[in-house]
């Protein structure tokens, strides 16, 4: 007999069990069916308001095709940049950018879109005090050095020579990838 009651209670336990795990399953794929489409314009939002920031003379961006993720910026029906996504190895894991380029391979701005680099450090890299020094710059000037005086090239960082590195290459990368689109042209 007490068997039997032993059987009946993790019967009960596991159809409670059961029961309670679907209804939840229920509630999160309705909350999400919710809040997904909401997240998604959230993102391009972002993504827009970021480019309009890295291409503050564009009127538009529209998506190249046959390229991921890139959206080219246009002023009337003129291309004046090109933004695009790189991902770099930093001190901290991958640090995410997206760099503006103009058609003849020159930087325009970029911005950090997610890293891990340490607070105060390598975090450092999206400050202005960096990040200006990438301006006009073509692919062949896109090289860290710790030499102040070297004015041509990109200064590293105190303290953060990977993440200046690691940033410095993302950029280059960008560069090369439009001028290799668009014939340098």
């Amino acid at each position: 007999m007490a068997k039997d009651k032993d059987q009946n209670s993790i019967f009960a336990i596991t159809k409670n069990l059961t029961i309670t795990c679907f209804i939840s399953g229920i509630i999160i794929a309705a909350v999400y069916y919710v809040t997904s489409p909401v997240a998604a314009k959230k993102q391009i939002q972002i993504q827009n308001d970021t480019m309009k920031v890295l291409v503050s003379n564009a009127d538009k961006f529209n998506k190249v095709n046959g390229k991921k993720d890139w959206y080219a910026a246009q002023k009337g029906n003129k291309t004046v940049a090109y933004v695009v996504p790189v991902e770099s190895k930093g001190y901290g894991g991958a640090i995410e950018l997206l760099v503006a380029v103009t058609p003849d391979g020159k930087v325009i701005d970029f911005s950090i879109v997610s890293h891990n680099e340490t607070p105060g450090l390598g975090a450092n890299a999206s400050k202005d005090s960096f990040r200006g020094q990438f301006k006009n710059k073509k692919a062949d000037d896109l090289t860290v050095v710790k030499d102040k005086s070297n004015t041509k090239n990109i200064q590293a960082m105190t303290g953060a020579t990977i993440t200046s590195k690691a940033v410095t290459k993302g950029v280059k990368e960008a560069v090369v990838q439009v001028t290799t689109f668009t014939g340098g042209k």
